[in-house]
């Protein structure tokens, strides 16, 4: 069963078309991973799904609800979690949770309970009546991520959920978010600039330039690459990478100083690279594809490299949803 629909959704801004008839389905309690270079569409889409946009072609419905036509049934059926912090760090962690909730209209005897079980499920009972300013940048997220889901939603939309936290703290959050997903059948839809966090997703979407230019479970994705990955630096990349081309008919990227390109049974085609090849090499190598790899070859680009953007646009998604809430 689709919980999101989205068929030929389209937005104009002027003679600028920001998504151009982009058509896909989320199945219910599903992690959807929705990728693309900056400027290529993502924000514009989101802000259509959370109604705070509104198309200029197509449609889209979300838990069962249009996004045009019963903008409040989606509203109240989705949580935001947004790159940009919007936490009122003035007020406590309860503080928080109870506003958002007369935002959403809960009534008192759910709103107590259900800040109490988020609380203790994302491991900050004991930080309840502390300021949020006082937290740091992990148990903000987490704060967040229980704001979003205080109001019981089916779907929850997470921008960037653990951008410039370390390692260690992105993996706690998201062991809290698989857990929360499993426990409530919860459906996820994620950005992220991190492709280990995309590694969890069930599909993933990658738009570029307005368009969908790819849409598969992160294996299949990797498999269509063609092969292993193989990583070269030379004297002079462009003259073998122009080699490469004509020599062998691939296909090689040149990103950060390096070559890349993809081959079937890349082991075996080493031996015969290095055995013809003029350009003179000061480094080679070899692995398994990854997500990475997958966007670099349909972008062109390396999602690491692409700026966060659309920071203004993001910091007030969250507090326009609560202004048009119910209106």
């Amino acid at each position: 069963m689709s919980i999101i629909e989205v068929e030929e959704l389209s937005r104009r801004f002027g003679q600028l078309v920001a998504v151009d008839k982009v058509s896909f389905q989320v199945a219910e309690g599903e992690i959807f991973g929705f990728l693309g270079p900056n400027g290529a569409g993502k924000t514009t889409t989101i802000n259509m799904l959370c109604t705070l946009l509104t198309p200029t072609g197509g449609r889209a419905t979300v838990s069962g609800y249009d996004v045009v036509k019963q903008r409040s049934e989606v509203r109240r059926s989705i949580g935001l979690v947004f790159q940009e912090p919007t936490l009122d760090e003035y007020l406590t962690a309860e503080q928080n949770l109870r506003f958002h909730a007369y935002a959403y209209k809960i009534p008192k005897e759910i709103r107590e309970r259900r800040i109490g079980e988020l609380l203790e499920l994302l491991e900050l009972t004991d930080r309840r009546k502390s300021k949020v300013r006082t937290f740091s940048g992990g148990m903000k997220r987490r704060l967040e991520v229980a704001r979003g889901l205080l109001h019981n939603p089916r779907v929850l939309f997470l921008d960037e959920p653990t951008l410039g936290l370390d390692p260690q703290t992105r993996r706690h959050i998201w062991d809290h978010i698989l857990a929360l997903r499993k426990q409530n059948n919860l459906t996820i839809f994620l950005t992220t600039h991190y492709m280990d966090e995309a590694e969890n997703s069930d599909h993933i979407t990658i738009i570029d330039h307005g368009h969908i230019i790819a849409l598969d479970t992160p294996d299949k994705l990797k498999d269509a690459l063609g092969g292993d990955v193989v990583t070269l630096k030379a004297e002079d990349n462009d003259a073998a990478a122009l080699e490469l081309k004509e020599k062998y008919g691939l296909s090689p990227l040149i990103q950060n100083g390096a070559i890349t390109f993809s081959i079937p049974q890349g082991e075996r085609f080493l031996p015969k690279l290095m055995d013809s090849f003029q350009s003179h090499l000061l480094s080679i190598g070899i692995r398994r594809p990854t997500l990475d790899d997958v966007f670099l070859k349909l972008t062109g680009r390396a999602i690491r490299d692409e700026e966060a953007g659309s920071k203004e646009q993001m910091r007030g998604m969250a507090m326009a949803m609560r202004r048009r809430h119910g209106r």
